[in-house]
């Protein structure tokens, strides 16, 4: 069992149990969290966030079954995050389009 940095119990192998959509579902929980605490200029919350945020984006990206064409766009999706949270936001994103893409993957999880 390989252990996770800032999701104490979650393992790399527990994560890949997990459907797509539910990984996104959580990656989209992380991605609200530091997204409300960025518009509040809370920047222990946002740094938390972060962390968690692409600890469980790159756990997504790393598991085997998300592979092809659904690899790319987890790339995609981590090079947009990383542009508006830390760059330039050279991709025009804003926090609903971002809230709204992982949104779409909470709900279809709880289907």
């Amino acid at each position: 069992m390989t252990s996770i940095t800032f999701h104490s119990g979650l393992t790399k192998e527990h994560w890949a149990t997990l459907s797509l959509l539910a990984q996104l579902g959580n990656v989209g929980s992380e991605v609200s969290r530091a997204l409300r605490a960025k518009e509040t200029k809370n920047q222990e919350r946002l740094d938390g966030a972060l962390d968690r945020m692409l600890e469980l984006l790159d756990l997504t990206i790393a598991d085997p079954k998300n592979s092809g064409a659904t690899l790319k766009e987890l790339c995609r999706v981590r090079e947009v995050l990383c542009d508006f949270f830390f760059g330039e936001n050279e991709y025009s994103s804003t926090p609903e389009s971002l809230d709204n893409y992982f949104f779409a993957f909470a709900l279809a999880a709880r289907s």
